[in-house]
């Protein structure tokens, strides 16, 4: 057996490179994640990927590292592919980011759980009204389902309509993002009226 057979930094590398990775869903890769941190920083640099370890909540994923975008001659291409939200995608998701610090400084459970119901009733204030109920609550759960697409929300296999708020979510919605996209949406839905 030769040596890249016997070393995790394979598996961690393709793990990484595939999706994130959190320490309650993949315990013994997570340790040999932070076991070979200096090499899988160092392959990954050769891919212009940078490693993120959030170890206090427990999941670790790879960010492009940015490149001057006046330097055509030396652009590196992406790996990483940017992915556009929608409008009520992205309120979606700063909703629930808000909804996550509020948890936060309740000093709550460390999950935060929240049914369908509970993200629909934040969603429909910043959306058109209408007198089709279904039809919202449609248009509401696809936007649930492509947060959960993302990774930000993971259904919960005890309950169908049950959703826990993946803590990735502080990664990529940060405080200042938070509060510029809230102001924003709330000046859009007041156009809507």
């Amino acid at each position: 057996m030769d040596a890249a057979q016997r070393s995790p930094l394979p598996a961690v590398l393709i793990n990484l490179l595939k999706a994130v990775i959190y320490r309650d869903q993949m315990p013994e890769l997570w340790r040999d994640l932070l076991n070979f941190q200096g090499a899988t920083r160092d392959h990954l640099r050769l891919l212009a990927m940078d490693l993120v370890i959030d170890e206090a909540e427990g999941y670790a994923f790879l960010r492009q590292i940015e490149t001057d975008a006046a330097d055509t001659d030396n652009a590196i291409p992406r790996l990483i592919a940017r992915r556009p939200l929608s409008y009520p995608v992205s309120l979606l998701l700063v909703l629930l980011r808000k909804r996550l610090a509020q948890h936060d400084a309740a000093g709550g459970a460390t999950r935060l759980v929240l049914s369908r119901e509970q993200m629909a009733d934040m969603m429909r204030t910043f959306l058109p009204s209408s007198t089709n109920e279904a039809k919202i609550m449609d248009q509401i759960e696809r936007h649930i389902a492509k947060a959960q697409e993302f990774g930000f929300l993971r259904r919960l296999k005890e309950e169908e309509e049950v959703y826990e708020v993946r803590r990735i979510l502080r990664a990529f919605v940060n405080a200042d993002w938070l509060a510029e996209l809230e102001a924003i949406y709330r000046d859009h839905a007041q156009q809507l009226e």
